[in-house]
């Protein structure tokens, strides 16, 4: 497993003035996850109506990606309101994880799916607020999963370990992984390999507590942090998750996708001299899990 250094850039982008074709105010569309270097947290004002989205040098938006269209797909105003219209893209164009079948009214918060890239849309008088809690937002959220990322759960951890020496309380750590997912790449495409992330991230999400913390950790691999949990209770879920993972449906454009999980778990103890040291020991775990022929829980 190669170690993942999650760095967070954030372009800031001043706000051009409304073309003469229509005033759209603060309306805007904000990137939130990309795999383009710099991209990250630019803001399109849609100043222009439409405004294209494709590959090619002539749209308003260029996302670059095998899987992105030359012309892919556009936003376009009608009767003050946004449409996001597909213009015959090869792979589609996605509103809220569904694919657009031709065309999608949008709602503030609304994201938009377009090759590797995902846009969030944003309206409204206050929308100028709304970007600047937006880029905040992405320093601690992962933009794909929409679950907490590495740098937040560090500093989550950390206050963790803190508040279980203080009190004398156990926390436990649970670290798991996709079983084959280069595989899942390499066989059904990247754009499904996404769709696999987010949907796993949904499936524990909807399992986790408000207590829990619940990280992307990097690539593949997620982190679950359990305050006041001692290792039985952290094992008794890891299970319930690997399970819930192993029956869950996976399916991207009508094509199941089999989809399995190793996780390793581990208890804070006093040799733990700091965070790092809890995940190395749960990441020896998942290593063991995955050694002893993956799909299951070692601890």
């Amino acid at each position: 497993m190669s170690e993942f250094d999650e760095k967070t850039r954030v372009t800031q982008v001043v706000q051009r003035p409304p073309s003469d074709d229509g005033d759209t105010g603060n309306d805007c569309l904000v990137v939130i996850y990309t795999k383009e270097p710099g991209l990250l947290g630019k803001r399109f004002v849609l100043d222009k109506n439409p405004m294209g989205i494709g590959r090619g040098a002539d749209n308003a938006i260029v996302l670059e990606g095998d899987s992105v269209s030359r012309r892919h797909c556009h936003i376009e105003r009608r009767t003050n309101r946004w449409y996001a219209v597909d213009d015959g893209s090869t792979n589609g164009t996605y509103l809220n994880e569904e694919q657009i079948a031709r065309e999608a009214l949008l709602n503030n918060g609304d994201r938009i799916k377009v090759g590797p890239s995902i846009l969030k849309f944003l309206t409204g008088a206050d929308a100028e607020a709304k970007y600047h809690e937006e880029i905040y937002r992405m320093t601690i959220v992962d933009g794909l999963t929409q679950i907490h990322n590495k740098r937040y759960l560090y500093e989550a951890l950390e206050r963790e370990v803190i508040r279980a020496r203080r009190h004398e309380r156990p926390v436990s750590l649970i670290i798991f992984d996709i079983d084959f997912f280069k595989r899942i790449n390499d066989q059904y495409g990247h754009l499904a390999g996404d769709y696999v992330l987010r949907e796993l991230a949904r499936v524990v999400q909807a399992r986790i507590r408000r207590d829990e913390i619940f990280a992307r950790y990097g690539g593949e691999e997620f982190v679950i942090v359990l305050p006041e949990t001692p290792l039985e209770g952290a094992t008794s879920l890891a299970e319930n998750l690997r399970a819930r993972v192993a029956e869950h449906s996976f399916v991207f454009q009508g094509e199941r996708i089999p989809t399995t999980i190793s996780i390793g778990c581990a208890l804070l103890t006093e040799s733990d001299k700091t965070a790092t040291d809890l995940i190395q020991r749960a990441d020896e775990k998942l290593y063991e899990a995955k050694r002893s022929g993956r799909n299951r829980v070692c601890y």
